[in-house]
């Protein structure tokens, strides 16, 4: 086959996997400058970009005939970048989802989206990078870290990432990683939006704390006989919080959690990323030159 025969092909398969996608893609215009796009991911539910939703009434959503219908907000999530809107007019196309965990690094992909005026709009390129679980910038855990390498122009951000088969296998956004898209494994948008259809906000545990890294000194160590060389002292212990029903004080150095030894808040956010709102965990402080443990009742992390 000629090479113009193979691009000759490949241009019409990429033509008709936009064409049959079209359908589910909407525009969304929630309040920021520009608006942004969404995925008709059930009927009358539709998925977008939580960071493109400046105002939480009036939304309105643009369909694939040109329709502009309301919408109201029945979730949203910051830490992976999702927000869920309700619509009563539905359109009569909904997202075929496929899976992201058969997705190879160099394969091309297409980017969907709509424009200010609810045109369709594309973009192609390859996955450029793939990895196991991420947890994102603002604490979300993604299933999967998958990186594009095309360009994901101002008003991408929650529409559909398509492979050749024509399947959605995420969500694109420019919301979580600084200066490049990301897009979110359905795996994980569709846990979201299943909680976020049912509770309308994503329960986090939380310990209502602001610390930081601060090394403990060899004397102190080899006294409280501690096998760590550093903790995290705590700055501020939010009022009515979990840790200060617990007890735990401003200037108190926490050292382990649950046995674990904290060197860095990293190591905090996977500790609380396997706890449950509810769980009562133990830790250990230093407090006035002697260790304290303490019994403290993960809250969830009030919505903003």
């Amino acid at each position: 086959m000629s090479s113009s025969s193979v691009m000759e092909t490949l241009s019409s398969e990429l033509a008709s996997i936009a064409e049959r996608t079209s359908g589910t893609v909407v525009g969304v215009h929630a309040g920021g400058r520009m608006p942004t796009s969404g995925i008709e991911w059930r009927k009358g539910i539709v998925v977008t970009a939580d960071h493109a939703i400046r105002r939480e009434a009036e939304i309105k959503v643009i369909g694939a005939d040109g329709k502009t219908v309301s919408a109201t907000l029945a979730g949203r999530d910051s830490s992976t970048d999702l927000a869920v809107l309700k619509i009563v007019e539905s359109g009569n196309a909904v997202a075929d989802l496929g899976e992201s965990t058969g997705l190879k690094l160099g394969q091309m992909v297409l980017a969907l989206g709509r424009s200010r005026r609810g045109n369709l709009v594309a973009s192609a390129g390859i996955i450029g990078g793939l990895s196991g679980d991420w947890r994102s910038p603002r604490g979300g855990l993604l299933a999967q870290h998958i990186r594009l390498d095309l360009s994901l122009y101002p008003g991408f951000s929650g529409g559909p990432l398509v492979n050749g088969q024509g399947k959605i296998v995420g969500v694109n956004t420019r919301g979580l990683a600084p200066g490049r898209a990301v897009t979110i494994p359905i795996l994980t948008a569709n846990r979201v939006v299943d909680e976020l259809l049912e509770k309308g906000h994503i329960a986090r545990a939380y310990l209502g704390l602001a610390m930081q890294p601060v090394a403990i000194p060899k004397t102190m160590r080899a006294k409280l006989k501690l096998g760590t060389t550093s903790g995290l002292l705590v700055m501020h212990v939010e009022s009515e919080g979990p840790a200060d029903k617990g007890g735990v004080l401003l200037g108190d150095v926490l050292t382990e959690i649950r046995g674990t030894a904290l060197e860095d808040w990293g190591a905090v956010q996977d500790l609380l990323a396997s706890g449950k709102v509810g769980d009562s965990i133990a830790i250990r402080v230093i407090r006035g030159g002697e260790t304290v443990q303490l019994s403290v009742n993960l809250g969830d992390r009030p919505r903003r």
